[in-house]
């Protein structure tokens, strides 16, 4: 897994061991920043299922302003550290260790991007969706990425979020919803 392009472009990210995380492949990844590159200069980006922390560490390689990476794991919280320190990022970075709905409950800020591939076989992304459309984080005009498995329904439709169609990669499916 590597950084795709940008300031960061080439340099080898470390992954979990084990099976409990599912990195997102570099195809998709390349996918979904091309969807969403025109977003990304100058964003306040929220990876809410850290993980690695690739897909914010992406995003700020081309040109995000700010990342914030939450995760519940402290083993994930180190290695996104260890990966933003890899790729010299870390200033531009905050990393917090929260249950996903604890730090919603209590986020106060306001974010262009918000990055949300959780664990698939639960339901964290449609918890994440519903709670994120209540409260006021995102700015007008902007973007939430969903990333799922094709076999995973999502009909969720929230008032002021437009939904794009799907984009199929392979066994992924992305959703983008834009604030209206």
């Amino acid at each position: 897994m590597r950084v795709i392009t940008g300031k960061a472009r080439g340099v080898v990210l470390k992954t979990p061991e084990g099976l409990q995380t599912r990195p997102t492949t570099d195809r998709v990844k390349e996918a979904l920043f091309s969807i969403i590159q025109f977003d990304i200069p100058g964003a306040r980006v929220l990876d809410l299922f850290g993980g690695s922390g690739q897909l914010g560490i992406e995003a700020l390689s081309r040109g995000a302003k700010h990342a914030v990476f939450v995760d519940a794991s402290e083993q994930a919280c180190r290695l996104i550290r260890e990966n933003l320190r890899r790729t010299k990022l870390e200033g531009e970075a905050q990393v917090i260790r929260s249950d996903y709905l604890q730090y919603l409950e209590r986020c106060r800020e306001k974010f262009d991007l918000i990055l949300l591939d959780p664990p698939y076989a639960e339901i964290f992304l449609e918890n994440s969706l519903k709670k994120i459309s209540e409260i006021d984080i995102l700015q007008s005009g902007g973007i939430i990425v969903a990333e799922r498995p094709v076999e995973k329904a999502l009909d969720c439709t929230f008032d002021g979020f437009s939904r794009s169609k799907d984009y199929k990669y392979g066994n992924t499916l992305l959703t983008l919803y834009r604030k209206d």
